[in-house]
């Protein structure tokens, strides 16, 4: 003889919401709340489409009223450097916030409890940041290029460099944004990922002009050549920056793929293997 089912406890309760295990789609929407309502990322992102807009037009408007435009086989789009790599030190500093702020502030421990596949969460702050920093970097090179060629008598631009000046900026500076992101996995700590990419951006640079001896020519061009202020300056040029085995045309945009996903994949294996 069978025992009788014993029935619902009195008073029990039962979630009128359906359970079902969480998949990428619930870590992308939870990112993306939490990307969209922070302080930070409307600094951030705003300071950088100032800059862009304000010293892209700064710049069109004092070459403009020169007579002609100094590069005789560069088009006015080249101009946009000059916004894009002060930009590019307010995406810097999002990317690294990204993260680094929840490690600072104890928000990783709920964020990997309700999420403890910690690849996942990574993956979606990846992908959610360089979709709102490509979409926003893109719109704003693009009106700068526009507002630039219309106000600056040159070279009409080609197709190509069309691209690379509005689709190739936001490319870089996303993936720019993915290497911060990274850093600030590897650190932790908000402050010290910020100094470490801003060191990358200049110390190329700084080092290069105290080589001065010969035998490091060698070292002292490909400093020159690949740091990323110049890496900037040739995804608007025609020519190499430094040399003709220096990086040009699209050129920057993979580098730039390269060097993100080495160092997201050094941050997931470091994530992965520590405590919070």
């Amino acid at each position: 003889m069978t025992a009788p089912t014993p029935s619902p406890a009195p008073h029990s309760y039962v979630s009128p919401i359906p359970v079902r295990r969480a998949h990428l789609g619930d870590a992308l929407a939870s990112e993306w709340t939490k990307i969209r309502s922070l302080r930070s990322t409307m600094w951030t992102l705003g300071v950088m489409v100032l800059l862009m807009l304000g010293v892209g037009f700064g710049v069109a408007l004092i070459v403009a009223a020169a007579s002609e435009y100094p590069a005789e086989n560069e088009s006015a789009l080249g101009m946009g450097f000059f916004g894009l790599l002060l930009g590019s030190i307010c995406v810097m500093t999002l990317g690294v916030l990204t993260i680094a702020s929840e490690y600072g502030t104890g928000m990783i421990r709920t964020t990997l409890t309700a999420c403890p596949s910690r690849g996942r969460v990574l993956l979606a702050k990846a992908i959610v940041f360089f979709a709102l920093v490509f979409t926003i970097t893109t719109l704003t090179a693009t009106v700068v290029a526009v507002a630039q060629v219309a106000l600056v008598s040159g070279p009409e631009p080609t197709v190509d460099q069309w691209l690379r000046a509005t689709v190739g900026a936001g490319l870089f500076l996303a993936l720019t944004g993915l290497v911060s992101l990274a850093v600030g996995t590897l650190i932790r700590h908000s402050a010290g990922a910020i100094t470490i990419m801003i060191g990358v951006m200049l110390m190329p640079l700084v080092a290069a002009m105290f080589m001065m001896a010969e035998s490091l020519s060698g070292v002292r061009d490909w400093l020159l050549a690949y740091a990323l202020p110049s890496q900037m300056i040739a995804l608007y040029s025609s020519v190499p920056v430094e040399g003709a085995s220096g990086p040009t045309g699209w050129d920057p945009v993979w580098i730039m793929l390269v060097l993100a996903l080495g160092a997201l994949g050094g941050a997931f294996a470091v994530l992965n293997s520590r405590d919070v």
